[in-house]
């Protein structure tokens, strides 16, 4: 069955709240990085504000950043550390119109509603059946793989076996992935999984530990550097295979955020955070689709830099998709928790996982 974008129901501002409004007040920020006492933190649903021409959808927000004003009515959010001096600052605490500022919640809700006040099973756990959430899953993936931006957020995890990490290059090949997230950890053992057949020593197929299989990941990364970038050090290597030889195949745009544990690391990892955290959100502005895999701290990173809605160029609100996968109920929750309230989780080992999407997507085991 051919996917169908929900409908977006804005609210009904002729309701008394709504209508009697006052227009929502904004402040100058003090001094740069400041924001004025009592601002509007934003959360990830849409927004409005009621200025005076009438209730405006704020165009993209995200959890905890702040609202500027600019010319001709422009509404920005941006983070408190991006404002300068001067900066005009929605101000306001309330969120259903007493302050001109209205959190729609709503807006995509399922016309079906349970009738029981009391109910079994209503969160994803280890034991809910995920068939439909596959299927539905898949359906997404193929209409966005043509009409929106799918954002990949991965863990180590899924290059460390064989067959997973074949179909996430299978599904990269086909189209499925429009920008990867990760952490110096999943290029360098993407990459030496293609070098050496193993990750962190192990072969990733038959899970025996190698002789000397510990140096080879630090053999990679010397390897790399040496080249000066994962694109050079692939192009001097034939037959190169593997997640990120498919990014760059495929003109894939990657992120790689370093942390305080990383060896080497590869020359593309982005060592500042501030930095690697405007690197994300230059793709957390434009994600339609979101998949996170196996890694807690990423998933929540950029859960909470994206929108639970998109406004398309046509003017359509659409919902923004976020599918977290992980074996443990704990990390799954976790992000729906931090407030991306649209989480959908899929509580599964993410090698499955991968291999299911590629059967259904791409067919055939592959190599």
């Amino acid at each position: 069955m051919a996917f169908v974008l929900p409908e977006f129901h804005a609210p009904d501002f002729s309701l008394p709240e709504l209508s009697n409004a006052p227009c929502a007040r904004f402040e100058p920020a003090p001094m740069d990085g400041v924001v004025p006492e009592g601002f509007h933190a934003t959360s990830n649903h849409p927004e409005y504000l009621r200025l005076e021409t009438g209730w405006k959808l704020v165009p993209e927000s995200r959890m905890d950043a702040v609202i500027v004003r600019g010319g001709a009515d422009r509404l920005e959010v941006v983070e408190a550390r991006r404002v300068r001096a001067g900066d005009l600052v929605a101000v306001g605490r309330t969120e259903s119109g007493e302050d001109g500022i209205y959190v729609h919640t709503t807006g995509f809700s399922e016309a079906e509603r349970p009738t029981d006040k009391f109910s079994f099973r209503t969160r994803g756990t280890r034991e809910t059946p995920f068939s439909r959430s596959y299927d539905d899953l898949y359906d997404l993936l193929r209409y966005e793989r043509d009409h929106g931006y799918i954002v990949w957020v991965a863990g180590p995890a899924v290059v460390f076996d064989r067959d997973s990490r074949d179909s996430f290059r299978e599904l990269i090949e086909a189209g499925y992935c429009h920008a990867l997230l990760a952490g110096n950890a999943v290029a360098t053992h993407d990459l030496e999984a293609g070098y050496f057949g193993t990750g962190l020593g192990q072969d990733v197929y038959s899970q025996k530990l190698v002789p000397g299989g510990h140096y080879h990941h630090l053999d990679v990364l010397n390897r790399v550097r040496r080249s000066g970038s994962i694109a050079k050090a692939l192009a001097e290597t034939p037959g190169s295979d593997g997640v990120m030889a498919a990014c760059v195949r495929r003109g894939v745009p990657f992120v790689l955020c370093g942390s305080i544990r990383d060896d080497g690391p590869l020359p593309e990892v982005i060592a500042d955070v501030y930095a690697a955290q405007d690197a994300m959100r230059e793709h957390a502005r434009r994600a339609t689709t979101v998949i996170t895999l196996a890694t807690q701290l990423h998933s929540i990173a950029f859960g909470n830099m994206v929108p639970s809605y998109r406004v398309t160029a046509a003017g359509v609100v659409r919902p923004v998709y976020l599918t977290i996968v992980d074996i443990t109920e704990f990390s799954a929750d976790k992000l729906a928790n931090r407030g991306s309230a649209q989480a959908m989780p899929i509580v599964t080992n993410v090698q499955d996982f991968m291999i299911n999407l590629r059967f259904a997507l791409v067919g055939g085991r592959g190599s």
